[in-house]
């Protein structure tokens, strides 16, 4: 049976076996609701019908945007249950990201949260000639929309339950007609290197990856797991969706993406999934409380979690803990580390991942100092979300942990990382050459990640391979590694660093207008604006030294020796950053190439012409001065 096992047969399984437990849950108005597994089962049933009333068939596509809710997931399963493809999308896309994704993958139904998210498909209506149907979960605000092939989610059920009752045993017919290797969801790639591509990935894909991590990680069916990140990104699809329905565990939906911190320390689930943007926001947080915090809070803050860092490099070392370092940690459990986890909402949780892009060290080793279980995990979305992943008693800031039981990994042409596994996508919908480019005649998936497997048998992931230069002395050169250094600090929110084949390594940065705005307020600066505050003598001289912090944990080759500071945040509406906050590389050279000019020519100033992107897609061009700073002060021979 397990291997004839689709992902709609574990549906059925679990409203039989598990008929009573909460499979899903969504915060409303402050209050927990909950969903069975019997009534989960039964919303998916009814939605399927009124699809299938509607026209849906196996093999049509249908598209989910918004924030994480329940109806959402169960809209997704639904078409699967039927034969057809899920293809969710992110939710803050601007308009030409959102036609392109729906007119490539042939969209014919498009479930939306709300009228925000109706009215943004609306007016891409002439641009979508397969869309045939809008349904709307929310009904707030729809009152005066009428429209033929405008439906209610609600009326979509009601339709489902009439349809059912004619048509008896209809929707397990479809279900019993599913196959492995069907495709059930369609994950667009993030465009690090241009316009996304569509990631076929099978029944049998995520149902194998769901099995291989079964085996390699402590999933229980009592757990409880937060959904908020965003549905498009594999991580979510293969965690949230396929998980909850293999393992049965309770899935949350946070109130709003704006009560999500909230939300999580509420809830203190048992197991987390973050990409390194939110453990850096987190971090932040804290570090912007201590700062805030009396002088002797501060100092307790601060001893305890520079002990707690010491022990925690003795243990990655294998080296046991003096006996005095161990009576400070446990002092420091009681009063600062414990009290942090519970701010934090991990108070619960027996382990924590980081994926999506490398962590910082610094950040890893802070919270695994504080008792977090955070370990690194690394997949792709055409990896079905998961290739390695690291034991307890093994995790460590450089690496990304070993390669699953069933997962072979092996080093390529020019250190490229390449994966088989029964992951391996399908391949990318209406585009076999770039199938046939990343796919080889063995079967081997090449990631185009530079890494290499260590003597444990860990896999290292360097950076992306394209991205993996050297400096005009030969000296290597990884930019993400010194990025990651530069965004330790809670007053950077991004960096993007230059040096392929230059005398030294240059800097832009983009403030995180929060703390350094806090910084600025208590230090009595004024200001105005982001473009203000980033261009104000006391911020550069701030970040100047938070990059000399950054500079002392590098070799002398790879210190940062010129930066300025951006008049506004990168932005994926600009194409500067993916929706999964990678930073497009080539699009950024090309943007700024003025800057990296006047880095590399000793020049003092800039004139930054940027353009800025609306979400209707309307763009805007931000002028400005900008002055390039010296991280010592003195002119670098550049």
């Amino acid at each position: 049976m397990a291997e004839t096992m689709t992902l709609p047969r574990y549906l059925l399984r679990n409203a039989q076996q598990h008929a009573g437990r909460p499979a899903i849950r969504e915060k409303d108005r402050g209050i927990w609701q909950t969903t069975t597994w019997r009534d989960y089962h039964g919303h998916v049933r009814h939605i399927a019908l009124g699809l299938a009333a509607l026209g849906f068939k196996r093999g049509d596509k249908l598209s989910v945007i918004g924030d994480n809710r329940p109806r959402l997931y169960w809209a997704q399963v639904a078409a699967i249950c039927l034969g057809g493809v899920s293809v969710p999308v992110y939710q803050d896309s601007i308009a030409k990201e959102l036609a392109f994704v729906l007119n490539h993958a042939e969209v014919s139904v498009i479930v939306a949260e709300d009228q925000e998210q109706v009215d943004k498909i609306l007016a891409l209506k002439d641009q979508l000639p397969a869309l045939k149907l809008v349904i709307y979960e929310d009904s707030r605000g729809m009152l005066q929309y009428r429209s033929a092939d405008l439906r209610a989610l609600d009326e979509v059920e009601e339709l489902g339950r009439r349809f059912g009752a004619e048509h008896p045993g209809y929707f397990e017919a479809e279900i019993d007609k599913g196959r492995l290797d069907d495709v059930a969801l369609f994950a667009y790639t993030s465009g690090t290197t241009g316009t996304p591509k569509g990631a076929m990935l099978t029944h049998a894909n995520m149902v194998e990856t769901g099995n291989t991590l079964i085996k390699s990680e402590d999933v229980r069916l009592d757990d409880n797991w937060l959904a908020y990140l965003p549905m498009a990104w594999v991580g979510d699809s293969l965690y949230t969706l396929v998980m909850n329905l293999m393992v049965g565990f309770t899935v949350n939906c946070p109130e709003s993406p704006e009560t999500v911190q909230r939300d999580l320390r509420e809830l203190g689930p048992t197991a987390v999934l973050a990409p390194p943007r939110i453990w850096e926001n987190m971090l932040t947080g804290v570090q912007v409380r201590a700062a805030d915090s009396p002088r002797l809070k501060r100092w307790v803050f601060e001893r305890s979690c520079a002990a707690a860092e010491r022990a925690e490099i003795l243990r990655g070392e294998g080296k046991s803990v003096p006996l005095g370092l161990r009576l400070m940690t446990a002092l420091g459990e009681f009063f600062v580390y414990r009290p942090v986890r519970d701010q934090l909402g991990l108070l619960r949780a027996r382990w924590a991942y980081t994926g999506g892009a490398p962590l910082g060290p610094d950040t890893f080793r802070f919270f695994r100092s504080i008792g977090v279980n955070l370990k690194q995990v690394y997949g792709s979305t055409e990896l079905t979300g998961l290739v390695s992943l690291q034991p307890d008693t093994e995790a460590n800031p450089t690496t990304a942990g070993r390669p699953c039981a069933g997962i072979d990994v092996k080093i390529g042409d020019r250190g490229e990382v390449l994966v088989k596994s029964a992951g391996v996508f399908k391949g990318y919908f209406k585009n076999d050459e770039a199938t046939r480019e990343v796919i080889d005649r063995d079967g081997w998936f090449h990631t185009g990640d530079a890494g290499f497997v260590d003597p444990r048998g860990h896999l290292v992931i360097i950076d992306r391979a394209k991205d993996v230069g050297a400096l005009a002395d030969g000296t290597a050169f990884a930019p993400q590694f010194i990025e990651n250094k530069l965004k330790f600090s809670p007053y950077i929110r991004e960096a993007v660093a230059f040096g392929h084949e230059r005398p030294a390594v240059t800097a832009m940065i983009a403030i995180d207008p929060n703390t350094v705005g806090s910084w600025a307020e208590r230090r009595g600066v004024a200001y105005t604006s982001y473009t203000d505050l980033s261009q104000k003598p006391e911020v550069r001289g701030l970040i100047r030294d938070e990059i000399r912090r950054g500079n002392e944990t590098l070799p002398d080759a790879q210190k940062v020796r010129r930066f300025l500071l951006l008049t506004k945040d990168l932005e994926a509406d600009d194409a500067e950053m993916t929706r999964t906050r990678k930073v497009r590389r080539l699009h950024v050279t090309e943007k700024y190439a003025p800057v990296i000019e006047a880095f590399y020519s000793g020049r003092r100033d800039v004139e930054l012409s940027t353009a800025i992107t609306y979400e209707d897609g309307r763009q805007g061009t931000l002028r400005s001065t900008v002055h390039i700073e010296d991280v010592e002060g003195t002119v670098a021979h550049v």
